[in-house]
């Protein structure tokens, strides 16, 4: 049956995947023919997720090496999985549930809202899977695991262990006292009422506000302050009776517990020790804090005094540990200002008693302890912010300014009226932080938590990768990771969520602790107490941080943990060497004692054609499944392996992948041309050759030397990591060498009926399979379909051999010789005649001298050829070139073609000098705007980028306009 005209990639992607699926051809240790195994973890997907073009460039790349790997006879394991996403998923059930008018999640508490999570993950967790399978993700689907499988409540279908090695992981840990109990400050989610990592905060710049507040020292002193100048010499002196602080957060003032100055600032030697009153609340309970020293504070920054709130600030929390200062929590869990507690005047008497150093307080009591003013209690923070800076002002305790400050910004600023004074309220971009799921501002939030003292469990994580042991690509990325791994903090584990592994924690009613991995465990530690179950769960990352392990099967001794791991390469996205590289480092050496895979591999960030990141909010984002229903998944896996450059960040466009699409069907069309002259005819003999012995053709020993080097290429590429370099190797050999060069050379050799046909068409179908195979593991669907639909298979392509053959034996120096003598002629003659403006249908003489023997020979035998190709009329040997002839260089020879009759060179040189007038001003424009520092300090990376292409770009342009006027000028 003939093939058809074109691939119709919409048919056939899903037909060739089902008869994947159905041989079990991604099988672990499908087509296994040695006893090396090639294992990837699969970066699990949150099971809420859609594909998305990082998804896609990481997936791609993992197919490749997978199915590179198996048809070179490897053992081979892609093991694929989802992430049970607590946040994320948790989010969407609630979201799911208001919709459609369900009881919410409170209402329905815990166990009867995690069924609906399960029923929720049953209907659409499998969305990103069907997703993956449309890219052609050779996966061991069999072997899909869940992060959240074999957990109590889990349905039928989801009975894996990997819950039990969690909680192993977890009770081994706590016994070891690396897993332990603490209050801390951490970075708290008012709108999920969790805590998150500092991973999970995106600081993002907005405008704010910073209120400047005086603080009146105490008993009414006063006391000189000075400000000098570098040469020591005073330039401003005051008798002030307060301290000055600015602050972008006037509601956590109420939980301050002193004041900090750098010890090295004299303008406040007078009153550090001295006490000084928070400028809030009723008058007469005001509370008073001390004036201390710190090396935290900048005296160049503000004025110098920071106000120190443990409880509200990581960097006051500091502080307040080193100074013993009490932390006061001034907010609950939705970030709304305390309303429980005693009174504000009881609480504030405490707090009066612990700053004169009458009492202490345990770090427990101080969290009891509620300093929010009654009119203030249960307001959300942003109200008790506008409500407290009122309060201040209105009692005279803003710092004031003159109204033409600059500082105030244009909503401040009084033109009119420049020397009324108004409070110093600046006007200033702010850092803040925001929750990346929720989107609401983070709450640094002092919370008792689950943490991993990460600091015991790191060094083998570090001396790995510093040893090689394990090897990050690119390099750049090691630097980045030993820094956050040298300066690791304690791991908060703990998550006040419902859907995640439960902490395996049980409490008396005297706040022991007993942990086990059931509660029958625990009762037993416990024998005769009422025990209450811990209500957190484990962070995402506490678990997928242990993916290699727990999906090969351990705890239990299984035959694919002993097969497989260590795993092979990891792939991943460098957003998340921190989220989940260093954490799997780290526990699987803390848990086995072993490292969780050789070769970390980071691929760069796929961004529009621009340079610009991907976003919704800038309208740029390209959706992969629709990309592939338009062009095909061979397309878009080509264009992104192309551009996958180690460490540079991707610049896609639909252009490139209409490109790449158009391969495809150069491959296709060459498949029918070797259709259509017999090549896959039952007759035509199957050779295997070992070398280039035995083919008369030089044509024939020639392809089968380019075959040779470019397979050589190719693995070099790909055992490298250098995705790129193998596809680009691909590309060029397959359009330039084999749909070019070759076929078009052959055609008079397949016209013949002779000896050299039949070798010719055993030779283009060896050839032609080569190029099936080599391209498979990057264009797995229209390489699978020509493979079956062009003659009959012993196999499918998928587990096809993958080729061995070596330069060394295939390549014939003289044919190679030849044949790119050849190919090089004519492309200098079609390149001379598209720059003088050469009619391209007209035919034209062509003149040579001083040819050696061996470019005489290249050109006895193809002459025909090179006339038909390079549309030459006659060749006529010279002693020198007449003027008016542009000359082409050739190995062993020139050539020349006499244009001063054909073209017209003086409209040629008009036309290009004109060209180059207005190119040169191109060039200046570009030149200009790349030599100016401002242009270089403030546009866009992304944009400084594109003028450096656009200037490289011109500049080839204008190379290549010169060349040609050169050429003109020997026409005189």
């Amino acid at each position: 049956m003939a093939m058809e005209k074109s691939f119709d990639a919409g048919a056939a992607e899903g037909r060739i995947y089902a008869a994947w699926e159905e041989a079990g051809a991604f099988r672990a240790g499908a087509n296994a023919s040695r006893d090396e195994t090639f294992c990837i973890m699969i970066p699990p997907p949150n099971v809420t997720g859609v594909l998305h073009m990082g998804h896609a460039f990481n997936n791609t790349l993992q197919d490749i090496l997978i199915r590179w790997h198996r048809m070179r006879g490897f053992d081979t394991l892609w093991q694929p999985g989802q992430d049970h996403a607590g946040i994320a998923t948790q989010m969407v059930v609630e979201r799911e549930l208001e919709r459609s008018g369900a009881p919410g999640r409170e209402a329905l508490g815990r166990a009867a809202f995690l069924e609906k999570v399960w029923e929720w993950k049953a209907q659409s967790g499998g969305t990103i899977i069907n997703q993956l399978k449309r890219l052609g993700a050779s996966c061991d689907w069999s072997r899909n695991a869940f992060t959240m499988s074999g957990a109590p409540g889990a349905p039928a279908g989801e009975e894996g262990n990997f819950h039990d090695a969690v909680i192993r992981v977890f009770v081994e840990l706590y016994n070891k006292g690396i897993i332990y109990r603490g209050k801390r400050l951490v970075n708290w989610d008012p709108h999920f009422q969790t805590a998150i990592s500092d991973l999970e905060v995106e600081n993002t710049d907005v405008q704010g506000h910073m209120w400047h507040f005086k603080y009146p020292l105490a008993n009414g002193a006063t006391y000189e302050y000075l400000e000098n100048n570098e040469d020591g010499e005073v330039i401003f002196r005051e008798t002030r009776d307060y301290i000055s602080i600015a602050t972008t957060r006037p509601e956590t003032m109420l939980g301050d517990g002193a004041i900090a100055v750098h010890p090295s600032d004299e303008r406040y030697a007078p009153i550090v020790g001295q006490m000084c009153e928070i400028p809030v609340g009723p008058k007469d309970q005001r509370r008073t804090i001390p004036i201390i020293t710190d090396p935290y504070p900048d005296p160049e920054f503000g004025s110098g005094a920071v106000k120190i709130t443990g409880a509200h600030d990581f960097n006051d929390y500091g502080v307040a540990k080193r100074a013993s200062i009490p932390c006061y929590r001034l907010m609950d869990t939705r970030a709304r200002m305390r309303d429980d507690g005693a009174s504000y005047a009881e609480a504030s008497d405490v707090a009066r008693q612990v700053a004169r150093g009458a009492r202490r307080l345990s770090e427990a009591e101080a969290d009891q302890i509620n300093l929010v003013p009654e009119d203030l209690r249960g307001l959300d923070r942003f109200e008790a912010r506008r409500r407290i800076v009122d309060q201040i002002t209105a009692e005279g305790l803003a710092v004031m300014t003159r109204a033409d400050d600059p500082r105030l910004g244009k909503a401040g600023a009084a033109p009119d009226l420049p020397d009324m004074a108004v409070p110093l309220v600046e006007s200033k971009v702010i850092t803040q932080p925001f929750g990346d799921r929720s989107k609401v501002v983070v709450e640094p939030m002092l919370t008792d938590q689950w943490f991993v003292d990460a600091k015991a469990i790191v060094g083998p994580a570090i001396e790995a990768v510093r040893t090689g042991e394990v090897r990050i690509l690119p390099e750049q990325h090691e630097k980045v990771y030993f820094h956050w791994l040298e300066n690791i903090e304690p791991w908060t584990i703990s998550r006040q969520l419902w859907w995640g592994h439960q902490v395996p924690v049980w409490y008396d009613e005297e706040g022991n602790q007993y942990c086990a991995a059931t509660e029958t465990e625990a009762a037993a530690m416990a024998p005769g107490k009422l025990l209450t179950r811990d209500p957190d769960v484990l962070d995402t990352w506490f678990s997928s941080g242990l993916w290699p392990i727990g999906t090969l099967g351990w705890p239990e001794d299984t035959p694919e943990l002993k097969r497989y791991f260590p795993t092979s390469t990891l792939v991943t996205g460098f957003d998340i060497i921190f989220f989940w590289v260093a954490r799997m480092m780290m526990m699987q050496y803390a848990v086995v004692g072993q490292k969780p895979f050789d070769t970390v591999y980071v691929h760069a960030l796929v961004r529009d054609e621009s340079g610009k990141k991907m976003s919704k909010s800038l309208g740029n984002v390209l959706d992969p499944i629709e990309l592939i229903d338009e062009y095909g998944a061979d397309a878009v896996r080509f264009t992104l392996t192309a551009m996958a450059a180690m460490g540079r960040d991707l610049k896609l466009s639909t252009s490139r992948i209409a490109g790449y699409r158009n391969f495809g069907t150069k491959l296709w069309n060459a498949m029918r041309f070797a259709e259509m002259n017999g090549v896959f005819a039952p007759e035509v003999p199957q050779i295997d050759p070992a070398g280039h012995a035995g083919l008369e053709q030089t044509l024939n020993r020639w392809i089968l030397g380019e075959t040779a080097r470019v397979r050589e290429e190719v693995d070099a590429a790909l055992s490298h990591h250098r995705f790129n370099d193998a596809a680009n190797a691909l590309y060029a050999f397959v359009w330039g060498k084999v749909c070019d060069w070759y076929v078009e050379f052959s055609k008079p050799l397949l016209a013949e009926d002779s000896p050299a046909r039949e070798e010719t068409q055993a030779t283009m179908r060896w050839v032609l399979d080569q190029c099936l195979i080599l391209l498979h593991p990057i264009m797995p669907f229209i390489t699978e379909e020509l493979w079956q639909g062009s003659a009959p298979r012993s196999r499918m392509l998928i587990h096809a051999p993958w080729p061995t053959c070596s330069t060394a034996a295939f390549l014939d120096p003289e044919a190679d010789r030849e044949m790119n003598w050849v190919i090089a002629l004519i492309e200098n003659v079609r390149s001379a005649r598209a720059q003088m403006h050469v009619p391209a249908g007209l035919k034209v003489p062509m003149l040579v001298r001083d040819l050696d023997a061996a470019g005489q020979t290249a050109w006895d035998r193809n002459a025909a050829l090179i006339k038909r190709l390079a549309r030459i009329d006659s060749l006529t040997p010279v002693d020198a070139f007449p003027r008016g002839c542009v000359t082409i260089a050739a190995e062993g020879g020139s050539f020349g073609l006499p244009l001063a009759g054909i073209i017209d060179v003086d409209a040629e040189k008009a036309r290009l000098e004109k060209t180059l007038g207005k190119l040169a001003k191109e060039l200046g424009g570009l030149r200009g705007r790349l030599k100016n520092p401002k242009f270089a300090a403030s546009a866009p990376p992304e944009v400084v980028e594109e003028t450096r292409a656009n200037l490289a770009a011109r500049e080839e342009e204008e190379n290549r306009l010169n060349e040609a006027l050169a050429r003109l000028a020997e026409l005189g």
